[in-house]
């Protein structure tokens, strides 16, 4: 990929609207954007790079403050390689705390999940399960277990 691209066709490869190129552009996001003889921005492929970059950092939560920082440090060249270097490992370290912190969350919820699959299982076979019985989900306690069918509910099971 050699030619220029118009911000539309940016927009569309990085999923953004133009308006958010340009303020992208205006918040020092980007270098400066080249421009055809009628001041029309032209993105070459390396602007496309480092825009995609953006929008993973943007993506994975750095915030934009952080995104302008970097993007200064990546203005002044190499000099800046640890200290770029250091943040992304400061965002990398952020973003595996929160995939830790979704991914006990997604447990929970599972693990909620399989609570009501098993309770509708035993309400379906047993037609006496007591109100309270039902109600006693609690539903982000991990030690919350569903209630036992009764031997009616396991009779009644047999038959189907």
């Amino acid at each position: 990929m050699s030619k220029s691209l118009t911000i539309g066709q940016v927009a569309a490869a990085i999923g953004v609207s133009a308006h958010t190129l340009r303020y992208y552009e205006q918040a020092g996001l980007l270098r400066s954007i080249g421009r055809s003889s009628g001041g029309h921005r032209l993105y070459s492929p390396q602007d496309l790079d480092w825009l995609q970059f953006v929008m993973r950092l943007k993506a994975t939560g750095m915030p934009i403050a952080a995104i302008q920082a970097f993007s200064e440090l990546r203005a002044q060249g190499e000099s800046t390689y640890g200290a770029r270097r250091e943040m992304l490992a400061e965002h990398r370290d952020a973003v595996l705390s929160r995939l830790a912190d979704l991914q006990a969350n997604l447990a929970a919820i599972t693990d909620k999940i399989a609570w009501y699959e098993a309770a509708s299982l035993a309400v379906r076979h047993d037609d006496r399960l007591q109100t309270h019985e039902q109600e006693k989900d609690s539903s982000w306690n991990k030690h919350s277990t569903p209630p036992a069918p009764t031997a009616t509910a396991t009779s009644k099971a047999g038959k189907n």
